[in-house]
């Protein structure tokens, strides 16, 4: 039991200078993964943020990827970067995120930190500003609107590709569950020809579209996310695990791409839920044959060239919903259920702190399961008892653990209107 209480005390988390710890631990890493235990906590947002910002000025990492969609975030690459048009400020450009969940990404906390970016990036040249990237796999219609628009006066033959797939996608009225559903019943193949077609198209003809400083970069992730949400849309009502798993590949591929794009020398921050960054092999996820980022990562990088910071808390207040499209509320989160990684943490002491728990990986007090809580954007805090804490070997799931005793709800920039749209099969929870 004493190396159970030494690694739960860890050191205490007040101000920013309490961060030389995380970054003494990330050392020389070049890929640093940063998770949060919800999408609605104040306190996991701006620590985040805090502990990005030293990475970025002190150990010159080259951009963020964020478990946001691509054409939406790629708007605030552009503002972060100073691109001409790309808007007059941060709460401009984020207030243009129009799909459910709108408030993870429009948040005051989100918007400090990009004005923050955009000020140190004005200071740099152009091929050293950080970037601001979306990495998820969800906006498929989004994707093709902006290759149409791209190419409508750049490319005509490869315009007409990306009609060709914008008419066989069409008929499902931008409704993914719609789609889903016709493959898995009327028309199995979808429309993957297509769209490997149109990505195909666009990586043979980019040295054509070289008038924006990353256009083909956009131009190409926007083909390669139309690839791999067809890919998902197509499994999901399939259910098991093939659906997460493609979307948690497509994140990592989208990763490698971002750092291949950024030279050999290039170091990489990942903004994401923990049940994307902590490492799938060491909850029960492994067991449904579900992998996700923090493992691959690890497997590709391997553990010296990774670092995984996990985030939690024993209870406060989260932004979230009672059903996928409904309207957001601020909800109370209950104290940490007995015997959970948060409630032990918080009986040793109610102070927050940074714990450097993957060091106590080989001990078998520390390592072995215990539940970890997981609050998605959908959410009923009642329902507790019998969901939301993920059975977790803590030591192996993260390097680094930044436990917030008692956490606020994060600050919306604006009113979330319900939407008449059915969540995807594989994301009742919204992690």
């Amino acid at each position: 039991m004493a190396l159970l209480e030494e690694a739960l005390d860890g050191s205490p988390l007040v101000t920013d200078e309490d961060l030389d710890i995380v970054l003494d631990e990330i050392g020389d890493d070049r890929i640093v993964l940063l998770g949060e235990a919800s999408h609605g906590t104040s306190e996991f947002y701006s620590w985040r943020a805090r502990v990005s910002r030293r990475l970025i000025e002190e150990k010159g990492f080259s951009f963020i990827a964020v478990e946001g969609d691509w054409p939406d975030v790629y708007e605030v690459n552009r503002y972060a970067k100073g691109y001409e048009g790309s808007g007059p400020d941060a709460e401009t450009v984020l207030d243009r995120f129009s799909r459910w969940p709108t408030w993870m990404w429009a948040n005051w906390e989100v918007e400090a930190f990009i004005e923050w970016l955009r000020g140190h990036n004005d200071a740099l040249p152009i091929g050293r500003k950080v970037g601001f990237y979306g990495f998820d796999v969800y906006s498929l219609w989004d994707s093709m609107r902006t290759i149409l628009d791209f190419l409508s006066d750049r490319d005509p033959q490869a315009y007409q590709m990306a009609l060709r797939a914008w008419h066989c996608f069409e008929p499902y009225g931008e409704e993914a569950q719609d789609y889903a559903w016709a493959t898995l019943s009327l028309v199995p193949e979808g429309c993957e020809e297509e769209a490997v077609e149109l990505l195909s198209s666009i990586r043979h003809r980019l040295p054509a579209y070289a008038e924006d400083w990353e256009a083909k970069l956009n131009a190409e992730q926007n083909a390669w996310v139309i690839v791999g949400a067809e890919r998902y849309y197509r499994t999901m009502v399939r259910g098991g695990a093939a659906s997460w798993n493609i979307r948690d590949l497509h994140m990592v591929q989208t990763l490698e791409r971002l750092l291949q794009y950024h030279g050999p020398r290039a170091k990489a921050i990942v903004w994401a839920h923990n049940t994307h960054v902590g490492d799938a092999r060491a909850t029960d996820m492994a067991g449904q044959g579900m992998f996700n980022v923090g493992q691959l990562v690890r497997e590709r990088h391997g553990r010296q060239g990774v670092h995984i910071v996990g985030f939690g808390s024993h209870g406060g207040a989260v932004v979230a919903a009672r059903a996928w499209g409904d309207q957001m509320e601020v909800m109370a989160v209950p104290d940490a259920r007995e015997g959970s990684w948060e409630s032990l943490f918080h009986q040793r002491s109610d102070k927050d702190r940074i714990v450097r728990i993957g060091r106590f990986v080989e001990d078998p007090d520390v390592a072995r399961p215990r539940g970890h809580r997981a609050i998605g954007v959908v959410y009923h805090p009642e329902r507790e008892a019998f969901g939301n804490f993920v059975p977790s070997v803590l030591p192996a799931r993260y390097d680094t653990f930044i436990y917030l005793d008692r956490t606020a709800a994060l600050h919306p920039l604006h009113a979330e209107p319900p939407v008449d749209r059915e969540p995807p099969e594989t994301y009742p929870f919204g992690f």
